[in-house]
Parts: C-alpha cells; sequence; structure tokens
C-alpha cells in the first residue's frame, strides 16, 4: 500500500492540517553536485542547447529518498492526476538553478543533491483542452512543454517535506507519495507517460530498489 502524506501550514486555509510520524533520516548541509552522465538513451531527441521552438522551456526533479523510491504529487486542481515536481524555467535563467528552485517552491525542500541530469529537452504536447487552458492562464501560445530533467536524492528529514512549499508560489499538490517508478509512471496522465518512461530509463542506474524498504 501506498504511504500517502497531506500537508499543511496553519497560515495556508486550503490546506488540511494534518501529521503523521515518519522515521528520521540522518540530517545533511544542503548541497547541489553533480556527478558524471552515462551515454543519453538512443530513443531520446537529439542533444540541444536550447529547447526547440514552440514549447515552453521547463524543468523536471525527480527526487529519490534513501530507499530509492520517487516523489510524486497529485495536484490540488486535478487530484487524480499525480505527478514529478516541474516547472517553468525564466527568461535566462540556468536549467539547474530553475530545478533548484521548483523544488523548495513545491515541496518545501532544501536539503538534496543532484545526482544525475538527461542532458538533452525533452518534449510532450498539450492535448487541445489543456493547451487552451494554459494558454490562456499564461498568455502564451505554447504547444506544449520542453523539460530539462533532473534527479536529486533528498537526503533531509522528511518533515521538511511541505506540500504548502517555501510559501513563494500558490502551492500546487494536495497529497504526496514515495513511489516505484512503474507507480509513477502508471498514476501519470497520458500525455506525460512517454517522457516519463524515458526519464526514468536514463536514471534506472541510481533507482535500484532496495529490498529492505516497506515504504
Amino acid at each position: 500500500m501506498l504511504s500517502l502524506c497531506r500537508l499543511g501550514l496553519s497560515h495556508h486555509p486550503a490546506l488540511h492540517k494534518r501529521y503523521i510520524s515518519f522515521p528520521f533520516y540522518p540530517s545533511a548541509s544542503v548541497k547541489f553536485t553533480c556527478v558524471p552522465l552515462h551515454k543519453p538513451s538512443r530513443i531520446a531527441a537529439a542533444s540541444m542547447e536550447a529547447p526547440p521552438p514552440g514549447y515552453r522551456p521547463n524543468v523536471g526533479i525527480c527526487l529519490i529518498n534513501p530507499s530509492n523510491k520517487i516523489f510524486s504529487a497529485s495536484r490540488i486542481d486535478i487530484p487524480e492526476a499525480w505527478q514529478m515536481p516541474q516547472g517553468g524555467v525564466d527568461e535566462g535563467e540556468d536549467p539547474r538553478i530553475a530545478a533548484i528552485r521548483e523544488l523548495r517552491e513545491e515541496t518545501g525542500v532544501s536539503s538534496a543533491e543532484i545526482l544525475a541530469e538527461v542532458p538533452y529537452w525533452l518534449t510532450y504536447d498539450f492535448p487541445l483542452e489543456v493547451r487552451e487552458k494554459l494558454n490562456k492562464r499564461w498568455g502564451s501560445d505554447w504547444k506544449g512543454q520542453a523539460q530539462k530533467w533532473f534527479l536529486f536524492r533528498f537526503n533531509g528529514e522528511e518533515e521538511e517535506i511541505n506540500l504548502a512549499g517555501d510559501g513563494s508560489e500558490k502551492p500546487e499538490f494536495e497529497q504526496w507519495s514515495w513511489m516505484t517508478p512503474e507507480q509513477v509512471i502508471d498514476r501519470a496522465v497520458d500525455f506525460k507517460k512517454p517522457v516519463y518512461e524515458e526519464v526514468l530509463k536514463y536514471f534506472a542506474p541510481h533507482l535500484q530498489s532496495d529490498p529492505a524498504s516497506k515504504i
């Protein structure tokens, strides 16, 4: 059974305040580093220095815990839609810096380190109704998103995870859970599944399951 968590803050009435206990992991200083990357998959698009035209620049974050389970959360506006954290890249912003910022804004997590990144952009197209809704909100005409993906390892205590984020942005998530790669893909919306499959295939060397894990 998945371990689901519904978190909130007293100053954010949109989220119900409820806590459950978790085991503590050793705390660590905040650090963001990178290890050498393995050879890109032949299935993905060719490496690109910039996202392709017509796609909104975006970063995706695959956050894993010490048991190599992956953080996934359900959206407040679409509770049945589960996803890994992601967010737009500001103009002139380095994707790595954007990933660190988005992780903190959406989950409150700063105790993490970058283990790897997918060295090319992966794209997905919005379904028509999603495209119309988002472009109306953004005042744009993007046909989809181009994502640069980063693998983070969480090395803090689980109480640090807060779906109200760091308070700088409106919360996007309602519940969260640590999942296997298969569960992450299964719960993702259909139009994101191909990107998730490619990302988790690329990060597979870091995602070997811990047989002792009961999460």
